[in-house]
């Protein structure tokens, strides 16, 4: 299926998407809300200011692509794998990305706020001024990531996984973190 297909049979009505294959699909812009893409693989799809609000993209594949400034407000997302995908400005409020692969992902200034991260693997991703109050990281892995200028203010997170980033500068930490840097 290519990504025209897509929008097409999402303004028939259709939400059922899971485990579709689209490659190299340009959906810049669609409006994809509460659609299920659970399984589905987009690889290299550019998904920029796309509405995935409150969409099913469990086990979903978004390798490289670019959702830049989607609104992801909702979705639920555990185990995706956005390996090195393009997240900046994304609107992930409250969205469940429980054990989701984010490594090397470039999440600068998105906005992470009451987010499930919970046993996600965000290494090596880029954090930058990324908004993640009230966000809960038990268990994700923080190594390597940059969190230059983040905000983490009642975000659930260790000390022991804030040492793993590679960068906190000027980050916000949660009441009483402190991990020497």
């Amino acid at each position: 299926m290519d990504g025209q297909e897509l929008v097409t049979r999402y303004e028939a009505g259709e939400r059922d998407f899971s485990r579709a294959h689209i490659g190299f699909a340009d959906l810049r812009g669609a409006d994809l809300r509460r659609a299920d893409l659970s399984g589905a693989r987009l690889i290299d799809a550019n998904l920029r200011r796309a509405n995935l609000a409150g969409a099913d993209l469990s086990w979903a594949s978004f390798l490289s692509a670019n959702l830049m400034e989607a609104d992801l407000t909702g979705a639920t997302m555990s185990q995706v794998v956005l390996h090195g995908a393009d997240l900046r400005q994304a609107k992930l409020r409250g969205a469940d990305l429980e054990d989701g692969f984010l490594g090397a992902a470039d999440l600068s200034d998105a906005d992470l706020r009451d987010a499930n991260l919970h046993g996600a693997d965000l290494e090596r991703a880029r954090l930058v001024n990324a908004d993640l109050r009230g966000a809960d990281l038990r268990d994700a892995s923080l190594r390597g990531a940059t969190l230059d200028g983040a905000n983490l203010e009642g975000a659930q997170v260790s000390a022991e996984q804030l040492a793993q980033a590679r960068s906190l500068l000027g980050a916000r930490l949660p009441k009483g973190q402190d991990v020497g840097r």
